[in-house]
């Protein structure tokens, strides 16, 4: 859309000084390899995706409209569809409090004022860095029900350890579990908002006479909790995209206990080649993130406490 096609933006651009428009079309020139990069891989994926929901689509034919037959189907004759969904919901109500508390609290050993604590920092945030192919196959061994390591510690102090990953009442929590893997970058994420708290209102709280415990609550937690708002976006998106866990070590089992969704677009998508329902399955999911970073963004007022 040209400038002669708003007459409003016609004018304003005529009031404006030569200077004011070289700094115009420079900040606009800046702009360009992001929107063009916006338009490319978000705007243009995020259309294509929904006109494909509305088809019955193999890759290899053509698209046939077919409406809202497939979000027909995902919510009322398709048993895996419902299974998949709860799968991920457990894995998330499991996961995410567990990486946000010991993300916290490892932060807050790593901000201890100790010789080598830089040392320390780069190791626990190495494994966020490490491939979650790598991880999987590191933890297939972790926890071997026969020989791996958790279960030969566990042998000798007298407890006979599950199947993790093989048993279906322990399958899910052994992906959660392995979750934690990960946490040395939420805590790395932290450990940079304790050390942006100021040092004077510890000190006021000391002359009070406010213990440790006290100092935690009433000056660490809630001037931490902009840290931990914008972690509990990032954790709970990447606790909805579980897919790499599956994928490698459970094949979604045993009996669907760890079939989530991702994982069901997966096969939906690149192994029955049904891309009009994958689609829609994606659609569905992007709509679930982001009700729930929307639910958390209007709660954030209640409990998202700023120095000022």
């Amino acid at each position: 859309m040209g400038l002669g096609a708003n007459p409003a933006m016609l004018s304003f651009w005529r009031k404006m000084t030569p200077q004011e428009r070289r700094a115009a079309k420079t900040g606009y020139l800046a702009l360009s390899p992001w929107m063009v990069g916006f338009a490319v891989f978000f705007a243009y994926p995020i259309l294509a995706t929904f006109y494909f929901s509305l088809t019955q689509w193999t890759l290899v034919d053509q698209p046939v409209w077919i409406g809202l037959d497939n979000y027909v189907r995902m919510f009322t004759r398709d048993p895996l569809f419902v299974s998949s969904l709860k799968a991920t919901t457990l894995f998330v109500v499991l996961s995410l409090p567990l990486k946000l508390v010991l993300g916290l609290m490892l932060a807050l050993l790593l901000n201890l004022k100790i010789p080598g604590m830089n040392v320390f920092r780069t190791v626990f945030f190495i494994p966020a860095v490490i491939s979650g192919v790598a991880v999987s196959l590191m933890w297939i061994w972790f926890l071997n029900p026969d020989t791996g390591v958790v279960n030969t510690l566990l042998h000798y102090v007298g407890v006979q350890g599950p199947y993790w990953f093989w048993d279906l009442n322990w399958a899910l929590p052994s992906v959660a579990i392995m979750s934690i893997w990960k946490v040395g970058g939420a805590a790395i994420i932290y450990l940079a908002g304790l050390q942006n708290i100021p040092a004077h209102l510890y000190e006021a709280a000391e002359i009070d006479g406010a213990g440790k415990w006290r100092r935690f609550w009433r000056v660490t937690l809630p001037l931490l909790t902009p840290t931990l708002f914008f972690q509990l976006i990032i954790e709970l998106i990447d606790a909805f995209k579980i897919f790499t866990e599956a994928y490698v070590i459970t094949k979604g089992g045993p009996l669907k206990a760890t079939y989530f969704f991702l994982y069901y677009f997966y096969e939906e998508a690149f192994r029955n080649y049904n891309m009009g329902y994958a689609s829609a399955l994606a659609l569905f999911l992007l709509v679930v993130i982001m009700g729930c970073t929307v639910f958390v963004y209007r709660t954030s007022g209640r409990w998202v406490f700023y120095e000022n």
